[in-house]
């Protein structure tokens, strides 16, 4: 009987080919469920988007539930549902989907920022050191803002005035009108002024440098005559005090009203403090108003000259430049306000003058606008007067006031 031979391993062929299919089947399907999912994930995503503008977080929660249920290690979708509980004020759920999306994505400044805020609130670890790195980095000005108030409150908690005075700065100059942090501003630094002074006056109570304190302390509240009596005994103890000259003889030439005698006696203090400290803008523009007071115009103009080159931004310069030129020349006084307006926008005297200065040329409606503004500005600072009369305190005088007449 024949037998027909078979081929060594003939017989393990089917099994071999069927491998060789499902492998090929699972090449195939792997790379086709990973884009069916990264597909999914872009739909939840998308969903989850629009639920948000909707103002539907609960329905965007889900959808971000969704895409975690894809793929887990979705820093974007822990994020989101981070700041879903973070507005919830649910901070504890807000620090943990936080802290895990930056476990994946350390780069996320945003969520790092608000991971910093839920731990503040929640008064665990790490909120400063997270506040602090996340600041520096942030574009968007409405967090930067937030993380910046927390973190200036952060450093009050923790009795560091020199840092929070410092952020507090850097709020200032983001949003120099925002109410919130020109309060906050304003308490920093007057609790560091009064720190400081009361710290002055336990290490040096009979220092020139104190009487110097209590004497502008004084010229802030009004009283003349008693910061003129501090800012002698100050030079009794130290003649050659840096910037008190300057300072009394500014005080004496505030209170001068006509007198040759205080006139004299503040000219004797300008030139002293041109010995001690240096010629400088303010001491010459000092002596431009001086010689007004006694006047002389032509030396006035050659002090608010001089002024006017040591420092082209000085705005007293400028305002005494403009009123001396006024007369003959308003196109000149014209170039010397709008600087000063540059200078200091709500500085109603430049506006006053501008529109006097106009109507010399007889440019009625830059004129007009010029007085309009005078007008609002003046209507906001004799508000700011009677709060200022409320708190018992002297508003700081505009360079060179007038009267609205």
């Amino acid at each position: 009987m024949t037998h027909s031979k078979r081929v060594a391993g003939s017989g393990s062929r089917p099994l071999f080919l069927l491998l060789t299919l499902l492998a090929s089947a699972f090449a195939v399907t792997a790379p086709q469920n990973a884009a069916s999912h990264a597909a999914q994930t872009r739909e939840h995503l998308r969903k989850a988007e629009e639920y948000l503008k909707a103002n539907d977080p609960t329905s965007a929660a889900k959808e971000f539930d969704a895409v975690l249920a894809l793929d887990p290690r979705n820093a974007e979708a822990y994020a989101n549902l981070g700041v879903i509980a973070f507005f919830r004020h649910d901070y504890q759920n807000a620090s943990r989907n936080f802290q895990k999306a930056l476990e994946i994505d350390p780069s996320l400044a945003k969520t790092q920022a608000l991971l910093g805020i839920s731990r503040k609130r929640l008064g665990t670890p790490g909120a400063r050191t997270l506040l602090e790195k996340s600041f520096p980095k942030l574009k968007d000005k409405q967090l930067r803002l937030q993380v910046g108030l927390e973190l200036a409150s952060l450093y009050d908690q923790q009795g560091d005035p020199g840092a929070t005075a410092s952020v507090m700065q850097s709020l200032v100059d983001l949003d120099p009108d925002n109410v919130e942090v020109l309060f906050m501003a304003e308490r920093v630094y007057s609790e560091l002024a009064d720190g400081t002074l009361n710290k002055l006056a336990v290490l040096a109570p009979g220092s020139a440098r104190m009487q110097q304190v209590i004497a502008e302390r004084l010229v802030n509240d009004g009283d003349l005559k008693g910061a003129i009596d501090h800012y002698r005994k100050a030079l009794r103890i130290d003649p050659q005090l840096r910037g008190v000259h300057f300072e009394l003889g500014e005080a004496i030439l505030e209170s001068a009203t006509g007198n040759a005698a205080t006139e004299t006696e503040a000219e004797k203090e300008l030139a002293l403090a041109v010995k001690v400290d240096g010629d400088t803008a303010k001491t010459e523009c000092e002596f431009g108003r001086l010689a007004l007071l006694q006047g002389r115009p032509d030396d006035a103009l050659a002090f608010y000259q001089r002024a006017d080159r040591l420092d082209p931004n000085e705005v007293q310069a400028q305002m005494g430049l403009a009123k001396l030129l006024l007369p003959e020349n308003p196109q000149a006084a014209i170039k010397y306000l709008r600087m000063a307006v540059q200078s200091d926008p709500l500085n109603s005297a430049a506006h006053y003058r501008l529109a006097q200065a106009y109507n010399h040329l007889q440019m009625t409606e830059l004129a007009n606008q010029e007085l309009r503004l005078f007008q609002e500005i003046k209507k906001t600072k004799d508000q700011v007067e009677t709060l200022y009369h409320e708190m018992n305190r002297q508003p700081k005088p505009e360079t060179d006031a007038v009267q609205d007449n």
